[in-house]
Protein backbone atom coordinates (compact mmCIF):
# COMPACT_ATOMS: atom_id res chain seq x y z
CA UNK A 1 0.00 0.00 0.00
CA UNK A 2 2.83 2.38 0.91
CA UNK A 3 4.66 1.53 -2.34
CA UNK A 4 1.52 2.30 -4.34
CA UNK A 5 1.09 5.63 -2.53
CA UNK A 6 4.75 6.44 -3.19
CA UNK A 7 4.41 5.64 -6.89
CA UNK A 8 1.24 7.71 -7.18
CA UNK A 9 2.91 10.59 -5.35
CA UNK A 10 5.94 10.46 -7.65
CA UNK A 11 3.75 10.45 -10.79
CA UNK A 12 1.53 13.29 -9.56
CA UNK A 13 4.51 15.42 -8.47
CA UNK A 14 6.28 14.75 -11.77
CA UNK A 15 3.12 15.84 -13.62
CA UNK A 16 3.11 19.10 -11.65
CA UNK A 17 6.71 19.88 -12.58
CA UNK A 18 6.08 18.80 -16.18
CA UNK A 19 3.26 21.36 -16.44
CA UNK A 20 5.43 24.06 -14.85
CA UNK A 21 8.17 23.17 -17.32
CA UNK A 22 5.98 23.74 -20.38
CA UNK A 23 4.57 27.02 -19.00
CA UNK A 24 6.69 29.06 -21.45
CA UNK A 25 4.74 27.61 -24.38
CA UNK A 26 1.48 28.90 -22.91
CA UNK A 27 2.73 32.42 -22.17
CA UNK A 28 4.49 32.58 -25.55
CA UNK A 29 1.08 32.40 -27.24
CA UNK A 30 0.26 35.67 -25.43
CA UNK A 31 3.52 37.48 -26.17
CA UNK A 32 1.66 40.26 -28.03
CA UNK A 33 -0.34 41.06 -24.86
CA UNK A 34 1.60 43.29 -22.40
CA UNK A 35 3.01 41.29 -19.47
CA UNK A 36 1.19 43.49 -16.94
CA UNK A 37 -2.17 42.71 -18.53
CA UNK A 38 -1.41 39.00 -18.72
CA UNK A 39 -0.49 39.06 -15.02
CA UNK A 40 -3.67 40.93 -14.09
CA UNK A 41 -5.81 38.43 -16.00
CA UNK A 42 -3.87 35.54 -14.47
CA UNK A 43 -4.63 36.82 -10.96
CA UNK A 44 -8.33 37.48 -11.61
CA UNK A 45 -9.03 34.21 -13.44
CA UNK A 46 -7.00 32.22 -10.89
CA UNK A 47 -9.21 33.64 -8.14
CA UNK A 48 -12.39 32.79 -10.09
CA UNK A 49 -11.11 29.27 -10.78
CA UNK A 50 -10.18 28.72 -7.13
CA UNK A 51 -13.52 30.01 -5.81
CA UNK A 52 -15.30 27.68 -8.24
CA UNK A 53 -13.11 24.78 -7.06
CA UNK A 54 -13.75 25.56 -3.39
CA UNK A 55 -17.51 25.63 -4.02
CA UNK A 56 -17.50 22.40 -6.05
CA UNK A 57 -15.46 20.52 -3.43
CA UNK A 58 -17.61 21.83 -0.59
CA UNK A 59 -14.70 23.45 1.24
CA UNK A 60 -16.18 26.96 1.48
CA UNK A 61 -16.59 26.83 5.26
CA UNK A 62 -12.97 25.72 5.76
CA UNK A 63 -11.80 28.62 3.56
CA UNK A 64 -13.78 31.14 5.64
CA UNK A 65 -12.35 29.66 8.84
CA UNK A 66 -8.82 29.94 7.42
CA UNK A 67 -9.40 33.61 6.55
CA UNK A 68 -10.69 34.32 10.08
CA UNK A 69 -7.67 32.58 11.62
CA UNK A 70 -5.31 34.70 9.52
CA UNK A 71 -7.15 37.91 10.46
CA UNK A 72 -6.78 37.13 14.17
CA UNK A 73 -2.98 36.96 13.89
CA UNK A 74 -1.40 40.22 12.71
CA UNK A 75 1.90 38.54 11.78
CA UNK A 76 0.11 35.94 9.65
CA UNK A 77 -1.98 38.65 7.99
CA UNK A 78 1.16 40.56 7.04
CA UNK A 79 2.77 37.30 5.91
CA UNK A 80 -0.07 36.32 3.54
CA UNK A 81 -0.20 39.85 2.07
CA UNK A 82 3.57 39.77 1.55
CA UNK A 83 3.36 36.30 -0.01
CA UNK A 84 0.66 37.55 -2.40
CA UNK A 85 2.80 40.47 -3.54
CA UNK A 86 5.99 38.41 -3.85
CA UNK A 87 4.38 35.64 -5.93
CA UNK A 88 2.73 38.28 -8.16
CA UNK A 89 6.17 39.79 -8.83
CA UNK A 90 7.49 36.30 -9.58
CA UNK A 91 4.63 35.62 -12.00
CA UNK A 92 5.23 38.95 -13.77
CA UNK A 93 8.96 38.28 -14.12
CA UNK A 94 8.34 34.84 -15.58
CA UNK A 95 5.75 36.08 -18.09
CA UNK A 96 8.04 39.00 -19.01
CA UNK A 97 11.06 36.72 -19.47
CA UNK A 98 9.15 34.36 -21.79
CA UNK A 99 7.63 37.18 -23.84
CA UNK A 100 11.01 38.88 -24.32
CA UNK A 101 13.02 35.79 -25.30
CA UNK A 102 14.64 35.03 -21.94
CA UNK A 103 13.43 31.47 -21.33
CA UNK A 104 17.03 30.40 -20.62
CA UNK A 105 17.29 33.06 -17.91
CA UNK A 106 14.05 31.76 -16.40
CA UNK A 107 15.47 28.23 -16.50
CA UNK A 108 18.66 29.41 -14.79
CA UNK A 109 16.57 31.17 -12.14
CA UNK A 110 14.70 28.01 -11.19
CA UNK A 111 17.92 25.99 -11.13
CA UNK A 112 19.35 28.54 -8.67
CA UNK A 113 16.17 28.72 -6.58
CA UNK A 114 16.90 25.75 -4.23
CA UNK A 115 20.27 27.28 -3.37
CA UNK A 116 18.64 30.65 -2.65
CA UNK A 117 16.09 28.87 -0.46
CA UNK A 118 18.86 27.31 1.62
CA UNK A 119 20.61 30.67 1.89
CA UNK A 120 17.40 32.24 3.19
CA UNK A 121 16.95 29.37 5.65
CA UNK A 122 20.47 29.98 6.97
CA UNK A 123 20.10 33.74 7.44
CA UNK A 124 16.41 33.93 8.39
CA UNK A 125 15.69 30.60 10.10
CA UNK A 126 19.27 30.20 11.40
CA UNK A 127 19.58 26.70 9.97
CA UNK A 128 23.04 25.14 9.74
CA UNK A 129 24.74 24.43 6.42
CA UNK A 130 26.87 21.48 5.38
CA UNK A 131 30.20 21.69 3.55
CA UNK A 132 28.47 20.42 0.41
CA UNK A 133 25.90 23.21 0.55
CA UNK A 134 28.61 25.85 1.03
CA UNK A 135 30.50 24.47 -1.97
CA UNK A 136 27.30 24.50 -4.05
CA UNK A 137 26.76 28.19 -3.17
CA UNK A 138 30.31 29.02 -4.25
CA UNK A 139 29.97 27.20 -7.59
CA UNK A 140 26.61 28.83 -8.32
CA UNK A 141 28.04 32.25 -7.44
CA UNK A 142 30.99 31.67 -9.76
CA UNK A 143 28.57 30.67 -12.53
CA UNK A 144 26.51 33.87 -12.20
CA UNK A 145 29.67 36.01 -11.92
CA UNK A 146 31.18 34.35 -14.99
CA UNK A 147 28.08 35.03 -17.10
CA UNK A 148 28.02 38.65 -15.90
CA UNK A 149 31.70 39.26 -16.72
CA UNK A 150 31.48 37.42 -20.07
CA UNK A 151 28.57 39.50 -21.35
CA UNK A 152 28.75 42.58 -19.16
CA UNK A 153 25.07 42.01 -18.37
CA UNK A 154 23.90 40.88 -14.95
CA UNK A 155 21.34 37.99 -15.15
CA UNK A 156 18.82 39.97 -13.08
CA UNK A 157 15.80 38.01 -14.30
CA UNK A 158 17.33 34.72 -13.13
CA UNK A 159 18.24 36.03 -9.69
CA UNK A 160 14.98 37.90 -9.13
CA UNK A 161 12.96 34.82 -10.09
CA UNK A 162 15.01 32.71 -7.68
CA UNK A 163 14.87 35.28 -4.86
CA UNK A 164 11.13 36.01 -5.14
CA UNK A 165 10.22 32.32 -5.29
CA UNK A 166 12.64 31.62 -2.44
CA UNK A 167 11.03 34.28 -0.25
CA UNK A 168 7.58 33.02 -1.21
CA UNK A 169 8.50 29.50 -0.15
CA UNK A 170 9.96 30.80 3.11
CA UNK A 171 6.79 32.73 3.96
CA UNK A 172 4.52 29.79 3.06
CA UNK A 173 6.64 27.55 5.28
CA UNK A 174 5.66 29.68 8.29
CA UNK A 175 1.95 29.83 7.39
CA UNK A 176 1.20 26.10 6.91
CA UNK A 177 -1.78 26.76 4.61
CA UNK A 178 -3.55 24.16 2.47
CA UNK A 179 -2.60 24.77 -1.18
CA UNK A 180 -6.23 25.33 -2.21
CA UNK A 181 -6.91 27.93 0.47
CA UNK A 182 -3.48 29.51 0.13
CA UNK A 183 -3.80 30.26 -3.60
CA UNK A 184 -7.41 31.45 -3.16
CA UNK A 185 -6.47 33.92 -0.42
CA UNK A 186 -3.30 35.09 -2.18
CA UNK A 187 -5.15 35.89 -5.40
CA UNK A 188 -7.98 37.47 -3.39
CA UNK A 189 -5.49 39.87 -1.78
CA UNK A 190 -4.08 41.15 -5.09
CA UNK A 191 -7.25 40.80 -7.22
CA UNK A 192 -8.48 44.38 -6.48
CA UNK A 193 -5.17 45.78 -7.78
CA UNK A 194 -5.39 43.54 -10.86
CA UNK A 195 -8.96 44.66 -11.57
CA UNK A 196 -8.04 48.33 -11.18
CA UNK A 197 -5.14 47.79 -13.57
CA UNK A 198 -7.38 46.19 -16.19
CA UNK A 199 -9.97 48.97 -15.85
CA UNK A 200 -7.73 52.04 -15.84
CA UNK A 201 -4.11 51.37 -16.80
CA UNK A 202 -4.18 49.82 -20.32
CA UNK A 203 -3.52 52.55 -22.84
CA UNK A 204 -3.35 52.90 -26.60
CA UNK A 205 -1.76 49.87 -28.19
CA UNK A 206 -2.70 47.57 -25.31
CA UNK A 207 -4.70 44.40 -25.76
CA UNK A 208 -8.43 44.79 -25.12
CA UNK A 209 -10.30 41.88 -23.56
CA UNK A 210 -13.76 41.29 -25.03
CA UNK A 211 -16.63 38.86 -24.38
CA UNK A 212 -15.94 37.16 -27.71
CA UNK A 213 -14.50 33.63 -27.70
CA UNK A 214 -11.22 34.53 -29.40
CA UNK A 215 -8.08 32.45 -28.87
CA UNK A 216 -6.49 35.28 -26.85
CA UNK A 217 -9.50 35.59 -24.55
CA UNK A 218 -9.67 31.84 -24.01
CA UNK A 219 -5.95 31.73 -23.20
CA UNK A 220 -6.33 34.55 -20.68
CA UNK A 221 -9.32 32.85 -19.05
CA UNK A 222 -7.44 29.55 -19.06
CA UNK A 223 -4.58 31.17 -17.16
CA UNK A 224 -6.57 30.54 -13.99
CA UNK A 225 -6.63 26.78 -14.43
CA UNK A 226 -3.09 26.71 -15.79
CA UNK A 227 -1.90 28.42 -12.61
CA UNK A 228 -3.91 26.35 -10.14
CA UNK A 229 -3.74 22.80 -11.52
CA UNK A 230 0.04 22.17 -11.19
CA UNK A 231 0.05 23.74 -7.72
CA UNK A 232 -2.76 21.46 -6.55
CA UNK A 233 -1.09 18.43 -8.16
CA UNK A 234 2.13 19.28 -6.35
CA UNK A 235 0.30 19.64 -3.03
CA UNK A 236 -1.35 16.24 -3.52
CA UNK A 237 1.79 14.44 -4.69
CA UNK A 238 4.56 15.95 -2.56
CA UNK A 239 3.03 14.80 0.73
CA UNK A 240 3.23 11.14 -0.43
CA UNK A 241 6.93 11.09 -1.29
CA UNK A 242 10.19 11.78 0.59
CA UNK A 243 11.51 15.34 0.61
CA UNK A 244 14.67 14.16 -1.17
CA UNK A 245 12.55 12.91 -4.08
CA UNK A 246 10.75 16.27 -4.24
CA UNK A 247 14.18 17.91 -4.32
CA UNK A 248 15.18 15.75 -7.28
CA UNK A 249 11.94 16.19 -9.22
CA UNK A 250 12.00 19.99 -8.89
CA UNK A 251 14.72 20.12 -11.57
CA UNK A 252 12.33 18.66 -14.17
CA UNK A 253 10.74 22.09 -14.78
CA UNK A 254 13.90 24.17 -15.40
CA UNK A 255 15.37 21.34 -17.50
CA UNK A 256 12.31 21.40 -19.79
CA UNK A 257 12.56 25.21 -19.94
CA UNK A 258 16.24 24.89 -20.84
CA UNK A 259 15.49 22.63 -23.81
CA UNK A 260 12.58 24.85 -24.90
CA UNK A 261 14.80 27.93 -24.83
CA UNK A 262 17.62 26.30 -26.82
CA UNK A 263 15.77 24.08 -29.29
CA UNK A 264 12.23 25.48 -29.68
CA UNK A 265 12.83 29.21 -29.33
CA UNK A 266 16.44 29.22 -30.62
CA UNK A 267 17.69 31.55 -27.90
CA UNK A 268 21.38 32.44 -27.90
CA UNK A 269 23.37 29.66 -26.25
CA UNK A 270 27.13 30.14 -26.37
CA UNK A 271 30.12 28.50 -24.73
CA UNK A 272 29.78 31.08 -21.94
CA UNK A 273 26.21 29.94 -21.29
CA UNK A 274 27.36 26.30 -21.34
CA UNK A 275 30.05 27.01 -18.74
CA UNK A 276 27.57 28.90 -16.55
CA UNK A 277 24.98 26.12 -16.68
CA UNK A 278 27.69 23.49 -16.11
CA UNK A 279 28.75 25.29 -12.92
CA UNK A 280 25.13 25.53 -11.76
CA UNK A 281 24.50 21.85 -12.56
CA UNK A 282 27.68 20.87 -10.68
CA UNK A 283 26.47 22.95 -7.73
CA UNK A 284 23.10 21.17 -7.79
CA UNK A 285 24.70 17.70 -7.99
CA UNK A 286 26.78 18.52 -4.91
CA UNK A 287 23.70 19.95 -3.20
CA UNK A 288 21.59 16.84 -3.90
CA UNK A 289 24.46 14.55 -2.85
CA UNK A 290 24.70 16.38 0.47
CA UNK A 291 20.95 15.90 1.03
CA UNK A 292 21.10 12.15 0.39
CA UNK A 293 24.28 11.74 2.43
CA UNK A 294 22.88 13.59 5.44
CA UNK A 295 19.42 11.95 5.32
CA UNK A 296 20.36 8.94 7.56
CA UNK A 297 21.95 11.32 10.09
CA UNK A 298 18.78 13.43 10.26
CA UNK A 299 16.66 10.30 10.77
CA UNK A 300 18.88 9.20 13.68
CA UNK A 301 18.50 12.63 15.30
CA UNK A 302 14.71 12.45 15.04
CA UNK A 303 14.75 8.96 16.51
Amino acid sequence: MEDKSLQQGAVITFAAYLLWGIFPIYWKFLEHVPAGEVLAHRIVWSLIFMIFLVLVTGNWRELIETVHELKKDKKKTIAIITASIVISINWFLFIFSVQHGHVLQASLGYYINPLISILLAVFVLKEKTTKGQVLSFILAGIGVLYLTLSYGVFPWISLLLAITFGFYGLIKKTLHLHAMYGLTIETLVVAPIALLYLLFVPSEGSFTFSPLFTSDNLLLIGAGGVTAIPLLLFAAGAKRIPLAMVGFLQYVAPTIMFFLGVFLYNETFTVHHMITFALIWAALIIYMASIYRDAPRRKRRKA
